[in-house]
């Protein structure tokens, strides 16, 4: 044992070494239950009583795409997969402008992928670089107690600057998560999340594309430099592998590929409804596993409530940029201001008039909604608090994309060889939205009076 723990000190040993050793018994007893209720559960799990090799990348599986994710890699030694995960504070950057001093594992704030396979055996190190204990939960995955990693029920906490470790074997396959498991609102609040995607030893369908995305909430107040993990309902900072649009990168599909998207949700938010522009998918999957097919059903959005995963899949036959984001509206800005008065229908000229001898400097803005602030911001036209971005979206190819949080773009492209991104789609002639003309508008009958006084 000692010759695959060579940092661990002594009182870390000597606890690692007692887990270790519990999980190989466990594991080695066909009548664990909780291995009973994994082959209930999952019709294609492996038998309990065999061992498999280590499943290899590319080989025995497809590896997901994880868009500015931190894939945490391991090793293998004697038939064990070995992964390592840091726990620590960092600046972390959600899109230019903003950072802040977060927690995650390995330096990746809600955004850290375990990937494994069905079968394997894996050992996962965790060293506490906190201030704080901690411990590590693995969130859906089915284990003996003593590896749950719950801290005073399961185990006793990491102390800070220790190193433990964790050990079992993988008994199912599915999209699950990991986290923090102790002073479970701040730890899990500033970062410590992360997904653990388990692919089958007997593949199913396979897919072209698989991308998986976890999703997070933040209050950061404009001009802090820390989130505020104890908030619990008014966020203002909503996350795509811990990044905000426009820095999410976008998902890139070739025409005609069969795509799976696996959301997981361990965030405070209650409900993120994903949605998808221009396809319908299929829901295949929860945390608790596969659906049969005769019970999926169709959606163009998808909910992710709280502590759960949602695997959708569909064929990418129409070329183009789809946006795909969230549908809680307030989901879509970044750093919302909304404590401050609502100025729609406010002659917002009249009052900055009134105002400019007590607030010379006062940009008043909004009688017609939010969507030109961030143009605003982004041209200098509004000076921000420093490190804040207050409703900064893009600029796209038509004019300024008014959307920030939980957004990004699947871009589908026929014929590509190559899932760098393309750029903007062009749209065909004939294909995209335009003025009307008036000779269009008399032709079909629409009157002057009906049509608003527009030409």
């Amino acid at each position: 044992m000692s010759a695959d723990l060579p940092d661990l000190n002594r009182r870390g040993v000597m606890i690692a070494a007692g887990l270790t050793a519990g999980a190989v018994t466990l594991a080695a007893g066909a009548a664990h239950p909780a291995q009973a209720h994994a082959a209930q559960a999952h019709a294609t799990s492996v038998p309990h009583n065999q061992s498999y090799p280590p499943g290899r990348s590319g080989t025995d599986y497809q590896p997901v795409i994880a868009p500015n994710a931190t894939k945490i890699p391991f090793t293998v030694r004697a038939g064990v997969k070995i992964f390592h995960l840091t726990l620590g504070e960092y600046e972390h950057r959600f899109a230019e402008g903003l950072s802040a001093r977060v927690w995650g594992f390995n330096q990746a704030a809600a955004g850290a992928v375990i990937e494994a396979v069905e079968g394997d055996r894996v050992r996962i190190y965790v060293t506490n670089g906190l201030s704080a204990p901690t411990a590590v939960h693995w969130h859906g995955v089915i284990l003996p107690s003593g590896m749950d990693g719950v801290g005073g029920l399961t185990q006793e906490n990491i102390p800070p600057a220790e190193t433990w470790v964790y050990e079992f074997t993988l008994v199912q396959h599915g999209t699950l998560m990991f986290h923090a498991h102790h002073d479970e609102m701040v730890q899990m609040g500033l970062g410590l999340t992360g997904m653990f995607i388990i692919h089958p030893r007997r593949p199913r369908a396979r897919v072209d594309r698989d991308f998986a995305l976890l999703l997070h909430e933040w209050k950061i107040r404009p001009g802090t430099r820390r989130p505020d993990p104890n908030e619990m309902t008014d966020f203002n900072v909503f996350t795509l592998n811990g990044k905000v649009f426009p820095a999410t990168d976008p998902l890139i599909v070739r025409q005609g590929q069969k795509v799976r998207i696996r959301f997981g949700n361990l965030g405070m938010q209650n409900h993120h409804p994903m949605h998808i522009h221009g396809y319908s998918w299929t829901v295949t999957e929860t945390d608790g596993g596969v659906i049969p097919e005769a019970g999926r059903w169709p959606e163009t959005t998808v909910l992710v409530p709280v502590g759960s995963t949602r695997t959708v899949e569909f064929n990418a036959d129409y070329p183009g940029d789809w946006a795909m984001h969230c549908h809680m509206l307030h989901h879509l800005m970044n750093q919302m201001g909304h404590g401050a008065p609502n100025m729609v229908g406010v002659d917002t000229d009249a009052l900055q008039a009134r105002t400019q001898d007590v607030l010379p400097e006062a940009m008043i803005m909004g009688r017609n909604g939010m969507g030109d602030h961030g143009e605003h911001v982004e041209m200098g036209h509004m000076p921000v608090p420093d490190n804040a971005i207050p409703m900064v979206g893009a600029r796209g190819p038509r004019g300024y994309i008014p959307m920030g949080g939980l957004v990004t773009v699947v871009k589908v492209r026929p014929g590509i060889t190559s899932f760098e991104d393309p750029g903007w789609y062009e749209n065909p002639p004939g294909t995209e939205a335009r003025r009307a003309t008036p000779e269009q508008l008399s032709q079909d009958g629409i009157s002057a009076q009906e049509r608003g006084g527009a030409p």
